[in-house]
């Protein structure tokens, strides 16, 4: 790369409208303004931080990890969107897309980029185990595959989808998933 070259990809990196953080091991090493910002912290305070103080619990820090390495693993890259905490607590939904470098160990090495998605979807007052299921029913999956990706039975998944949808009064996944994410019906 020229010094032209890299003093625009430094300026891209520093002004980009998303989030950017380079992990090792899931400890912070780098992260752009946008995403110090987006989780109320100076970068100074996030960098060699683990990611399970962006969590709303350390159970779903773990969970996500054991989701998320194996497509690492296989196609290079993972996406999902889920809610994450602010450093103030307040917890809103975030798009995450992740890509490594070191596919043999997927979290050696990873390059991720988070959206801040709170101005058009709100948190709604969930469980734990409830924003697991909206976070895979988001990402149409059916119930015995959040069933082995959860480690529940697909008779509890379905359990949990039932209430969420009296919850909100929905008729069906996609009304469901639409009161949650305060998209017109």
């Amino acid at each position: 790369m020229t010094p032209a070259e890299t003093d625009l990809a430094m300026t891209a990196y520093e002004h980009a409208p998303i989030g950017i953080v380079m992990t090792e091991n899931r400890i912070i090493r780098t992260c752009n303004p946008a995403f110090a910002a987006m989780f109320g912290y100076r970068r100074d305070e996030l960098i060699d931080s683990s990611f399970a103080i962006l969590y709303p619990s350390m159970e779903e820090f773990v969970r996500i990890r054991d989701i998320g390495v194996e497509p690492l693993r296989r196609y290079n890259k993972y996406s999902d969107e889920r809610i994450m905490a602010r450093r103030d607590g307040s917890l809103f939904w975030v798009r995450v897309r992740g890509h490594t470098l070191a596919p043999d160990d997927p979290l050696r090495k990873a390059v991720w980029s988070f959206a801040d998605l709170s101005d058009y979807r709100p948190v709604a007052v969930l469980t734990t185990r409830e924003r697991q299921i909206v976070m895979h029913l988001g990402e149409g999956r059916t119930s015995k595959e959040i069933a082995r990706t959860l480690s529940i039975s697909p008779r509890t998944v379905e359990a949990y989808r039932a209430r969420l949808m009296r919850k909100y009064g929905a008729v069906n996944v996609a009304e469901l998933l639409s009161h949650l994410s305060t998209v017109p019906q």
